[in-house]
Parts: C-alpha cells; structure tokens; sequence
C-alpha cells in the first residue's frame, strides 16, 4: 500500500469525521395576525390596522457527534413571559426530548407585534373583545412554537458551522437623551456576530445579532422592526436560507435618529428599513470574509440566581397616592395593594436564569434573561473571549430591565424607574451585577469541564 494511498484514504476519513461532527436543521412560521389586535411594547392600547411585512418564529436545531440535540428559536416579538416560557420549554421536552438547558427561547423585543398572553400585562387597559383577540392570538402561537422546533429537528442532515462578527453603527445609548446624558458614558456595542450553516455548497441558515432595542416605529402595523427588514434581506441575498435575529444586549440601546408619532409612521418604516439594510450588509460582509469553524459537540448547562429588590412603598402611602395617579400608575399601584392583601408584603426577590452552551473548544454562547444592558455584553465578552464568545439578552421571561451596577448608580429608567411597570416594588439591589457575574462564572466552568 503506498504512501500516496494511505494520505488520500486519511484525509476521506477526516473529511467524513468533519461532515458528520454537525446536523443542522431550520424552520420558520409566519406568525402574523389574521385579524386586527392589540399592539405591544409601548403603554396604552393600540390596535393593528395593516400588516407591512410578515412576523415570524424560527428555529435552529444543531445535532453533534454525540447525538445531542440543541435548539435555539428565534422571535419577532417583544417578549415571553415565565409562564409563556415554561409552557413552551414542557411541551418541547414533552413532545421532542429537548431537555430545559438545550431550548434557548430568544425575542427580537419587536414593538410592532400583538401582545401575548401575561407579557408587559400592566401596561395594557384591554376591553372584553380586545383581550379575547390576544387570547386567540396567544393559544395560536404555543402550537406555532411546538410545530417549528418538531420541523427544525426534522429537517436535521449534515452541515458546517462557522462564525465571525462584523460592525453596524446605528445603535445610540439611549440614556445620552437625558438631561445629563452627554456626560455619561454611551456605552455600546456594535459587533454583529453571526454563526452560518451550510449544507454542501449552500446556505443553510444565518443567525445574527446586535445590540439595540426594536424601536425604530411606534405606529399601528404589524412589522418586524429593523430586525425583520435585515431577516427579509437576507433571505433574498441567499435564496433557500432562514435568516434568524437574535437580540443581544440592547436594553439601553435605540436605533438613532428615529420619527415617533403615527402621524410620521412612512417615514418612521423608510429608517427601520434603512437600518435593517445596514445589518443585513454588515451580516453579508462577514459572509463574504473567512469565518472561523466551529466544533463540537454542545456542552449545555443553565442555572438560576436570585436578584434582590430594594425596599417597596409602604401600603399605606400606596393608598394614599391611588386617587391621584391614573393608566399605568394607577393598574401598578393596585397591584402592588393585592400583593400586600394577599401576603401581607411585596416580594423581595425575583428569579433570574442564565444558560450557557459550549461549542468545543472554541466558541461560548452567554444566554442572559430579561432586557439587560450593554455592559453585560461587553463584560463578558472581555472575560470569556472578544472574538469567541456570543453574550444575548431577551431569553425566556421579559422580567425586567436588568442594569450594571454602574446604570444602576446612575439612575433612570433602566436603572430604577422602569421597575414598577414589571410589577416589581422597587429596584435591584447593588448586588445585581455581581449575582449576574457569579452564575455566569460558574456556568462557563461547568460547560468547559463537561
């Protein structure tokens, strides 16, 4: 046997070995409204009047060497509430054998979707006929979740991952619009990272990222936002392919300039569009370049901390202040009076999980729950690799705004005020950052160590 015949055998062997490491399977579903319903994401209640674009859900399902099965999916929406999320989670094992820390549940955070179920529920002044449009909509999209993830598994064959980040500037720290703004810090994070499957010579799927809030249109549409204008561009630049957004830590982040008012709602989607096109080109960019492959299998690990809330307004001051205040001070402050009449106090505590998946040696996924702001992902980020580590917020329950400590000290909303619309009695306690960072730690060991 010669030489020459040993290498060629060899080097089929490890090609074989390599093209069997990944299966990789997409899916997605329309998620759009067929009729009109309450709009989410903003206080007070509006409803739909045109669809400007579909809205959808996605998934992605990555199978490795060992047989594991890893499913993250995507959204056009503003959030899942915990009992959304667990729903979701049951049914996914119940029904697929993904197991809880395998199921990534991630949301675009969209402004410009229906409401659902019991997410951002203090903000809304439903009627009868308006919460029964939510309801359909909301039993509608628990089969829509179940069905995408059973045809992302069944569409599993082999494939080859890779990944690398580019650079979109669109993202302003929003808190720069405060008075005192222009003398904090700004901080943001521009990297655009993106993972792409391929099967054979084709694009398989796109998962992309960025920090900064869905915001860029407030009016009466059904629209993905920026986000949905960079998913649709993607999906032509490579036909065949499932473009999927994932929204990172954009919980300070807007996209600037924008156009607020229904009044300037064409102008408003003409700059949600520009900016999906700059993401989408900046995704198209990374695809262009040489990207980084990424082994296997997926060491997957969640675990939960408890974030603790300051002091809550005595009820007896509660009580004085209702006949004052209306909307959504008012439905907030009657529901922190049934707290203390059913409890006698309000919660201290709010549960907070982190999950983390290990890809090889090579590449960390940082899966954070609720609106988390950008320091998180530059903290982690700078601890766990700049250009092999992926850190996403808006997983699994819309909690809460989660601020640093450093937005914490600073105030505003993201800091303090924007608790009470969660439901929470008060802000987070100096401890919020470091619990964060102690989990993460610890979860980052355990999926190395796996």
């Amino acid at each position: 046997m010669s030489l020459m015949f040993i290498v060629f055998v060899m080097f089929l062997a490890n090609v074989s070995l390599a093209s069997a490491q990944w299966q990789a399977g997409v899916a997605k579903i329309d998620i759009t409204p067929m009729e009109s319903v309450p709009l989410a994401g903003y206080s007070g209640t509006r409803m739909s009047q045109r669809v400007d674009h579909p809205i959808w859900i996605k998934a992605l399902a990555l199978r490795d060497d060992t047989g594991a099965i890893s499913v993250i999916v995507t959204s056009d929406l503003v959030g899942l509430s915990i009992k959304m999320a667990d729903r979701i989670a049951a049914r996914t094992v119940e029904n697929h054998r993904i197991p809880r820390e395998r199921l990534i549940l991630n949301y675009s955070h969209n402004h410009s979707c229906p409401v659902t179920e019991d997410v951002l529920w203090l903000y809304y002044d439903l009627t009868p006929a308006e919460s029964a449009a939510r309801d359909r909509y909301t039993e509608a999209l628990y089969d829509q979740y179940d069905e995408v993830i059973g045809l992302a598994i069944a569409d599993l064959e082999p494939s080859e991952i890779s990944f690398e980040q580019g650079l979109a500037g669109f993202a302003v720290n929003r808190r720069r619009a405060r008075p005192d703004g222009r003398r904090l810090g700004g901080q943001v994070d521009h990297d655009v990272p993106v993972l792409a499957v391929k099967s054979g010579d084709s694009v398989k799927a796109i998962m992309f990222g960025y920090s900064c809030h869905t915001t860029a249109l407030s009016g009466l549409s059904i629209n993905g936002d920026y986000a949905g204008f960079a998913q649709i561009e993607l999906e032509k630049s490579y036909p065949g392919s499932v473009a999927l957004f994932v929204q990172n830590c954009g919980g300070d982040a807007n996209p600037l300039p924008r156009i607020r008012g229904v009044e300037n709602d064409s102008q408003a989607i003409e700059l949600a569009s520009m900016y999906g096109h700059i993401l989408a080109e900046a995704v198209r960019q990374v695809m262009a370049g040489q990207m980084i492959s990424i082994s296997g299998p997926i060491r997957a690990v969640m675990g939960e901390t408890v974030l603790y809330l300051q002091p809550g307004i005595p009820v007896e001051e509660l009580r004085r202040r209702l006949p004052e205040v209306s909307g959504i001070t008012r439905r907030e402050y009657e529901h922190f009076i049934r707290q203390y009449q059913a409890d006698g106090e309000l919660p201290d505590r709010v549960r907070y999980p982190i999950q983390v998946w290990r890809f090889g040696s090579n590449f960390t996924w940082i899966a954070l729950t609720g609106e988390t702001v950008v320091d998180y992902s530059l903290k982690f980020k700078s601890i766990y690799g700049w250009d092999n580590t992926w850190v996403c917020g808006y997983n699994n329950d819309l909690l809460s705004y989660v601020p640093s400590l450093r937005v914490l000290k600073e105030g505003g909303y993201e800091g303090t005020t924007g608790m009470f619309e969660y439901g929470h009695r008060a802000p987070y306690t100096e401890t919020v950052e470091a619990q964060i960072t102690t989990l993460v730690a610890d979860l980052v060991k355990q999926a190395s160590e796996n």
